[in-house]
Formats: structure tokens, sequence, C-alpha cells
């Protein structure tokens, strides 16, 4: 299929699932060497100014993180960010020490996480081994949460600039929305696994340059390296992307049936080489996702739990510039899954964009692939206002699927997202390509205020910040070593999910720790996920103690269960810290009495309960 020039003239086809706009490159030689290394030196400075532009833009929606990243929480989800840090953590010990980067007993004590199941994030976490090991945790996760939104827009302008639009202008806007639309900025609320997306655009470049033939081996072993990389990213956006991916082929398909049946020979080809190899390379943790140690099937609660509704799509996001506080109550599960929250002056935008550009093939498919997965994140049932029907929706024919059983369904809109970014990078290279016919300025100035006033209300605002639990001395410190064995449990009091995690990681996980804030299986006999694991009987009686439900007293039954429990978690040591702990000489009183005298070590009261573990 030829590429019409969008400079001469109005370009009336498009290549294979939206690709491609971009004028044909001029032959090597065809102009003088000093012309094409001025014209290199612009593009680099070009793209060093967007770059530039991305990461002051991903500063300022993270800024308040890095004013304190030892004393401070970014964002609306902190016990995401806990569980985050300690994945970091771990990676580093696991780095440090060898040890299984899919499966620990360092969380959940003795029965362990599998981490497949979990975030994973295997590949940020080794390559930020040195920062977390430096630094720690909390600044690794700053770090890591920063880049993913600066890497995530400029690798959609780098694709989009290359291999699908002429105007970098145009690409920078297409950049920026895949970036900093409501999407990515939500979950940087405490979802680095999901903003981590700057590996997306050249998986779907791969699967666009099989369509479009060629070099299939070559291709095929490009884009199964791509796959292998953001599985050991975000298995979870490694699927979605796919998904994404099918729709693009199957929109195409409906589109234009002849040429893509003509080409689905090189597409299956170059997509069996790239999951053969990707199989090769990620058969352990595959392995351990469907059916190692502590595997899960499904997501905890019905799919409709996180869920969008259909008004979403013209509400405004908490944290942009129109939205607040309130603007998102009732249309969203949370603060993290609003990639819905386009507001009407988008959508408007996106249908004008369609209309002007309904002769082509690349807005057909963008807006098949946009409107389907926008369908798919309202769930099993349609919404009317905040409420929901009865009335079976898209997603209730997938519900049941391995793997979507286990989505966040409001996820979907990532997908939605994506398109209606390369939508508007498409339509504004158009318009930049109508600038020297007559009138074309004037169109230009139109669009161009056009697109300004859709996207104002949703830029992001700074994302919230909040204190941090103390973690005491005794932990931080170090001295934590003199008492714990390496990869022994350290039981910290109360035994509380998010305190464990926290302690974790700012041990950087040489000891274990009970309970934890993760999901796992419901029980030894039944695979259905959950979060956490329900706690120990002397982990409840702490509870109830720190909360004043009950009295100091503590029987024999008691004493004898508490002894059983550290064995159960491998203990080596119980502490109770000094500060920021409720009703912290009851707590004292019943850990004397159950474990014998304490003794003061740094800020900490500490019990050594080696003598009924060993």
């Amino acid at each position: 299929m030829t590429t019409p020039d969008t400079r001469d003239r109005e370009p009336v086809s498009t290549d294979t699932a939206g690709a491609t706009a971009k004028t044909l490159a001029p032959t090597a030689g065809s102009e003088p060497s000093a012309g094409a290394g001025r014209r290199a030196s612009r593009r680099w400075r070009v793209d060093a100014l967007v770059a530039l532009v991305f990461l002051v833009g991903a500063i300022w929606v993270t800024g308040r993180g890095w004013r304190d990243p030892d004393g401070r929480l970014l964002g609306s989800r902190p016990d995401d960010q806990g569980f985050n840090e300690w994945m970091l953590a771990y990676a580093a010990h696991a780095v440090s020490h060898l040890e299984n980067p899919f499966f620990t007993t360092l969380q959940n004590a003795p029965n362990g996480v599998n981490l497949m199941a979990n975030v994973g994030m295997q590949l940020p976490g080794l390559v930020l081994s040195p920062v977390t090991l430096l630094f720690g945790a909390p600044v690794s996760y700053l770090l890591f949460i920063t880049l993913n939104l600066a890497g995530t827009g400029y690798a959609w302008y780098h694709m989009l600039s290359r291999h699908l639009v002429d105007s970098r202008a145009a690409a920078f806007l297409g950049g920026l929305f895949c970036a900093f639309a409501p999407a990515l900025v939500s979950h940087s609320n405490g979802h680095p696994h999901i903003t981590a997306q700057w590996l997306v655009p050249y998986i779907i470049w791969r699967v666009v340059a099989l369509c479009r033939g060629g070099h299939v081996v070559r291709d095929g072993l490009v884009l199964g390296a791509l796959m292998t990389a953001q599985f050991f990213v975000s298995l979870e956006i490694l699927f979605l992307t796919a998904f994404g991916c099918l729709l693009l082929v199957l929109a195409y398909l409906a589109v234009r049936a002849r040429d893509a049946v003509r080409r689905w020979r090189g597409l299956l080809s170059g997509l069996a080489i790239a999951a053969g190899l990707m199989a090769v390379a990620a058969a352990y943790p595959l392995w351990m996702y469907f059916a190692g140690l502590q595997h899960r099937i499904g997501h905890p609660g019905t799919p409709d739990m996180y869920a969008l509704k259909l008004g979403s799509y013209v509400r405004f996001a908490t944290q942009s510039v129109a939205g607040g506080p309130t603007s998102a109550v009732g249309w969203a599960p949370n603060t993290t899954e609003q990639a819905s929250f386009y507001g009407w002056p988008v959508l408007v935008l996106a249908l004008g964009a369609l209309c002007w550009l309904r002769r082509e093939v690349v807005a057909w498919v963008l807006g098949i692939v946009g409107l389907v997965t926008a369908l798919l994140a309202i769930g099993t049932t349609w919404t009317v206002g905040t409420h929901r029907t009865d009335i079976p929706a898209p997603f209730a024919l997938v519900q049941h699927l391995p793997v979507f059983d286990a989505l966040v369904v409001a996820r979907f809109a990532l997908i939605t997202t994506v398109a209606l970014g390369v939508l508007l990078a498409v339509a504004a290279n158009r318009l930049a390509a109508r600038r020297g016919r007559p009138r074309g300025r004037l169109a230009f100035g139109a669009g161009a205020v056009a697109v300004a006033a859709a996207l104002l209300p949703i830029l992001p605002v700074p994302l919230p910040a909040q204190g941090r639990p103390p973690v005491p001395d005794f932990v931080t410190g170090g001295a934590w070593r003199d008492h714990v064995a390496l990869g022994r449990t350290l039981v910290p009091v109360p035994v509380a999910q998010m305190t464990s995690v926290y302690w974790g990681s700012a041990g950087l996980t040489g000891f274990a720790v009970p309970e934890g804030y993760f999901l796992g299986p419901s029980s030894a006999t039944d695979a259905t996920g959950r979060w956490g694991v329900d706690p120990q009987p002397t982990a409840d009686l702490l509870t109830a103690v720190s909360k004043g439900e009950r009295d100091t007293t503590v029987g024999p039954a008691e004493i004898t269960q508490a002894r059983a429990d550290v064995r159960y978690w491998k203990a080596d040591a119980v502490v109770l810290p000094d500060r920021g702990t409720r009703r912290h000489e009851a707590l004292k009183t019943v850990l004397d009495a159950l474990y014998g005298p304490g003794r003061r070590v740094d800020d900490v009261w500490l019990w050594d309960v080696r003598p009924f573990t060993r």
C-alpha cells in the first residue's frame, strides 16, 4: 500500500492498523552531507528538549514526594506505595544474595508470597538495585514513578515521530496525552507497574511492522525481546498491550478485509517467533504465575468492584486542573483507577477528529479500538449515572476466561487512552501539513485553539503527599542484625499488614515479616485470590489490645498459643516500638506475660523468642 505525501495532498489511505502518514525519508546522498548533519543536529536538539519537557512534567506531578522521600508518602494510596517499595527492596536483596526473584518467604512468613501473582517488577527492581541499596527503597520508588511518566511520554513521541507522523509537534502532543492524561497520572498514586509503559509503543510498532511484511524473522525476534522485557516489568501491561494489538488487527480486518488477509501469514509467523522466544525466556515465571506456590486464581471481589461508569468519560479526574477531591467520587473504584476521566471537551475533540479523518483507515481503526476498550472498562453490566443496572455489558462475555478473570476491569481504558493519544497525533499532523495551503493557517490556528481548550482541563496537578509511618531506628540503623538471623522473622507489634511491609523494606528485607500486603490464595486448598491472610490468634490478640477492645489479662491457653505462633512464624524477636504505638504500656504488659520480661534496645522493647522457636 502506498504512503501518501502529507505535505502535498490530502491523504486517502494509510498503512496497516493505523500506520502511517509519515513522509518517505530522503534517500542517502540526495542532499549534501552538511545539510544532513544540520538536520540531524536539529533533530537531536528537539528530541533533547522534548525529553526535558517530559521530565519537568513528571517532576511537577511527583514533586511533593521528592521533598522528603524518607518522611513522606506520595499520592493517595500509601499501602500500594509501601508494597511497591518492599518489592524494590526485595529485588535489591535478591540481587545481592542471589535469591529467587519470583517467590519469597520474607513476607507472609512462613508461607511466602508468589511475586508473579502480584506486581512483579523484576526488571526495574534489578536495574534500580544500586539506587535502592545506596539510598533506600523510597528514593528508588520515587525515581521509578517519575521516570515512568517521562519515559512513557518520550517513548510515544519517539515512535510517533519516526514512524507515524511528520510533525514533531504532533508527535509531542501524542506523547503528552499518552503519558499525562488521567490514566497514568491517577495510577502514579501507587502503581508504578502500570505507569511503566515505555516499551509499549515499540511493541505495538513491531506488530505493525510484521503486518507490513519484510524481515519476519528479525522483526519477530525484536518483538519477542521487547515482549520478554515488558513481561519482567509488568505482566498486566503486557497482556493489555497484546489485547490492544489483537483489537488493532481485528479492526483493520473489519475495515480492510482483503488487504488484512493478504498480510496474515507474515503476522502469524512473526508472532509465533516472538511468542516462542518469550515462552523460553519466561517459562519458569509463567509456571509460577499459573501453578507455583501461593499462586492465585482471579482477583478479589467481583469485576464490577473495579469497573468504571459510562458517565466517567465526561467527568474530570481528581488530579486534573478541572477536577478536585469530589469530582470523581462515585464514578471510579478509587483514586488510582481514573483512566476514563477525559472530560467532555476531549470527547468532542476526538469525535471531531474522527469525522474529519473519516476517509482514513487509521481513524476507523483507532476509533474501533478506543470504543471497544472503553465499553469493556464499564464492567459486566451497564450503568446509569453512578448506579449499575442488571443489563449485561461487553465484559460479561469474557469475565470467566483465564487472565481476564484476574484483571482490574477499569484498566481497559488504558488502551482507550493510547487510541485517543495516537488519534490526536495523526489529526495534528494533518493540520500541520495544511499550513502552507490557502486558508490552511486559519484551519491550523483554529485546530490548535481547539486542542488547547480540550486538553487544558485535564492537565495534571501535583499528587498529594502525606506523612510516612515512622520505622524505629532499631530497624533503619541495622541494630536488628544482632538479634535476628538473616532470613529469620522479626515480628513488629501490633502485627499489622503495613507495619510489616514498611519495616521489611526499611531493613531491605534482611529479615522476614509475618502477614503483609499482597495478593494470594484464599487457603491451601482454595486458590481464589484474596488480599493478605487471616491473622494468627496472637496477632488478633495484640491488635485487640492496641485498640482497647480487651484488657491485659492473658491465660495459660493464650500463652501457649503465643509461643506456638512465634514458632509458626519462625521468629527470632518480637519488637514493640517506643513511639507511634497506641496503648504502648498495655501491649508491653501483655508481651511480658506471653514471652517473659522484654528488654530495651535502642528505641524499641524486644522479646527474644528463640528459646520458643528452636
